[in-house]
């Protein structure tokens, strides 16, 4: 190793700060959530630094560097752009033995300042020893991923019960092994998702039991977004990877089901029209039934759970069972179809609104508000509407559409396989027969499609644009949007 990695405590201890520009401000930043004391040294300040200053957060000295000014430091920062005075601060830090950073000149330098993840009181930090700064942020962005904001949470709630997990074991090894399980189990995602209490009751019956896991385990309806795994959320994919049972969806794109734990047990309950792997009350009884036996459950559906997802129907009966569950919202098919195609469900010159819609019914049947449905200046989505299409444009030209309103029918949307078909509500039905769309197609309404050509920007790999236009356009673009939602 460069540099010796350590962490320094400076709460209420002064750090001098020698400039005053935009990197300075960045170290001082640092320096305030270490809640230390902090002496700028500048003839001028940086927007940043001013307001800190005007806040009482820093003392200024609003002058050049002096040799005295070292006199009472616990650690100095150089950060101007006159490498004389930079070699200088340096210099004379040393000869006092003061921990001394030099910005971007790590020979200058006997501590260095790394790419720091911060979920206080767990804080991380990455350096490639001055070699490449910005390699440490990309080091550093990927572990943001695989960190939770609610790690700083499960900290001081470990802490809290340290003498009590002490008390309880003897031995250190039992001590770690009971550690280990907890902060992998239901207890540390009670704390991430906000229940503190809940997390409380599991820690003390898993001591009580002699430090066995609590036999309920814990539901993750997990929305797996429209296609592409680059959408998911951070908490999405962290659940994903530590399931033990993955139930899954017709709609879930496979990229998306290979994110989930290699040697998690999959269970299909895919549902197509008039064709159930599995009816939805076995499916809200299996996942009761797995919770029970101990296992963590990711629900995965595409799009977002709370969308045309039933996920309400799924955690209400959770709720009645007594069973634990968290729900990870998503990118709904609506917003990944759209954004990926270059649709924008409002704009200010096309419309003001968007109502999303489900295509079918319960029973099969297509019986919508249409009066509401056909009002101007607004953007209407339908969900699973491909087999309903020629109701759904009949029913809009009743009631007062104009025939020649704009259509897009955007299949496996976000993914390289999507396919965006534009037209007209009179004329869309003969782009489908001779294209012929497969579901998963999400269908937009609305004169923003007229938007579609023009804001496309998303390009499928290695498939050519077709030459065909439309009244509006090219009636099929295997270039942009789409969601298996």
């Amino acid at each position: 190793m460069d540099f010796f990695p350590i962490f320094l405590d400076v709460k209420n201890r002064t750090s001098l700060v020698i400039g005053g520009g935009e990197i300075a401000a960045r170290k001082v930043t640092l320096l305030l959530k270490a809640q230390g004391k902090i002496r700028v040294v500048s003839p001028q300040l940086c927007p940043e630094l001013q307001s800190a200053l005007d806040k009482g957060l820093i003392e200024h000295l609003a002058r050049e560097y002096r040799s005295d000014d070292l006199e009472d430091a616990y650690l100095v920062i150089a950060a101007t752009d006159n490498s004389e005075v930079n070699q200088q601060v340096s210099e004379q830090a040393k000869a006092r033995h003061l921990p001394v950073n030099v910005v971007d000149q790590p020979e200058l330098c006997t501590f260095i300042t790394p790419s720091i993840i911060d979920r206080s009181p767990v804080v991380a930090a990455i350096s490639t020893g001055g070699a490449s700064p910005v390699l440490a942020r990309l080091i550093r962005s990927r572990l943001e991923t695989l960190i939770p904001a609610g790690y700083g949470r499960l900290a001081e709630f470990a802490n809290r019960f340290r003498d009590k997990v002490k008390a309880r074991f003897d031995n250190s090894s039992d001590r770690r092994m009971f550690w280990e399980k907890i902060l992998q189990s239901g207890v540390a995602e009670r704390i991430f998702s906000g229940h503190l209490e809940e997390a409380e009751v599991s820690m003390e019956r898993a001591l009580e039991a002699s430090g066995e896991h609590e036999s309920i385990g814990e539901v993750y309806l997990v929305g797996g977004g429209p296609g592409d795994p680059d959408l998911l959320t951070f908490r999405a994919l962290r659940l994903m990877q530590q399931a033990d049972v993955v139930v899954y969806d017709r709609l879930v794109a496979a990229p998306v089901l290979e994110m989930t734990r290699r040697d998690a047990e999959r269970i299909y309950v895919g549902k197509e029209r008039d064709q159930h792997a599995m009816r939805q009350e076995e499916i809200n009884q299996l996942l009761v039934d797995l919770a029970k036996q101990g296992k963590r459950v990711v629900r995965l559906k595409g799009g977002d759970p709370f969308i045309f997802g039933r996920g309400g129907e799924e955690i209400d009966t959770l709720s009645a069972e007594g069973v634990p569950f968290q729900v990870v919202p998503a990118i709904t098919a609506a917003s990944g179809c759209a954004a990926y195609s270059g649709i924008p469900l409002t704009h200010r010159d096309y419309a003001q609104s968007v109502t999303f819609v489900t295509g079918h019914l319960k029973d099969g049947s297509i019986n919508l508000n249409w009066n509401q449905l056909a009002q101007p200046h607004q953007t209407v989505v339908f969900y699973m509407g491909l087999v309903g299409l020629p109701v759904i444009t009949r029913k809009l030209i009743e009631h007062g559409v104009p025939p020649e309103m704009p259509i897009a029918l955007i299949q496996q949307g976000t993914t390289e396989k999507q396919r965006v078909f534009t037209g007209t509500l009179s004329n869309i039905q003969e782009i489908v027969d001779r294209e012929q769309p497969k579901p998963p197609t999400l269908i937009i309404v609305g004169e923003v499609v007229k938007l579609q050509e023009k804001l496309s920007w998303y390009k499928t790999p290695d498939v050519p644009r077709s030459g065909a236009t439309s009244p509006i356009g090219p009636d099929v673009t295997l270039a942009t949007s789409g969601d298996p939602s």
